[in-house]
């Protein structure tokens, strides 16, 4: 019988930690898919940094490293300065990424570093059982936000993507989502970009990702994607935010 469709060569054959209905595997797929349709998985330097995908150098199929909290970019930017011929990314969630690695995620940026960042905003710390992150929503309620995030006591969200746009050296800058089919296509074309535009050495790539944590958000599967479409979106809006304007050869 001809298979239809069958694992990608970008990951290795494990099964994955996640919980029922996160969105990390999706994402996952969509970045081994994309290393192997541009053939550069064997040169490819993938960074973990600490969160709910702190182990994911177990699972893809390239070499891969592992950082300390948030401190993903500064070692992708060692890495990429050594060896400039390889694609190096980051894959990060939010509590990494915009909390205790903010000065590590701008300044890569400010000095346009030739990285691609891959950034899964869930909205919460997933890993230590869901406390408030950066980009919680206000009214949301989790560990340490019982009665909801107050604006007031705790701050607003930090909208990353429109944050990092207003840096010259963040070339490319998109945010996307996960919670459907037509979504989870524009999210493959924005990780394949954030390549190209590496390997045409342009400067810092990044793509936010809506990604789901039903575990933590108190929901099933279904209602934690609806949740994303209906609820994060209003707060994170879709887009482009820095376009490079590449020629769409491959």
């Amino acid at each position: 019988m001809q298979a239809v469709f069958k694992r990608t060569a970008g990951l290795l054959n494990i099964p994955t930690h996640y919980c029922p209905g996160c969105t990390h595997g999706i994402l996952h797929r969509l970045i081994a898919e994309a290393m192997c349709e541009l053939d550069i998985l064997h040169r490819t330097i993938g960074v973990s940094s600490v969160g709910c995908t702190y182990n994911n150098y177990e699972y893809f199929a390239c070499d891969m490293v592992q950082a300390a909290h948030g401190r993903a970019p500064a070692v992708a930017t060692g890495i990429k300065r050594v060896h400039p011929s390889k694609s190096v990314f980051t894959y990060q969630g939010d509590g990494d990424l915009a909390a205790i690695g903010t000065a590590e995620i701008i300044h890569a940026a400010a000095r346009g570093e030739k990285i691609s960042v891959f950034f899964a905003n869930n909205a919460i710390y997933g890993m230590t059982s869901g406390q408030m992150a950066p980009t919680t929503l206000i009214g949301q309620v989790t560990t340490t936000s019982p009665f909801g995030r107050d604006p007031d006591a705790q701050g607003h969200p930090i909208n990353v993507s429109e944050m990092m746009a207003t840096l010259p050296g963040a070339v490319y800058v998109e945010r996307v989502s996960l919670h459907d089919y037509r979504h989870i296509i524009q999210a493959k074309k924005a990780v394949r970009k954030a390549f190209r535009v590496q390997e045409a050495g342009l400067g810092f790539s990044l793509v936010e990702v809506l990604s789901t944590c039903p575990t933590n958000w108190g929901m099933d599967p279904p209602k934690s994607m609806d949740w994303v479409a209906e609820v994060m979106i209003q707060q994170y809006p879709l887009g482009l935010f820095r376009d490079p304007k590449l020629e769409e050869s491959k």
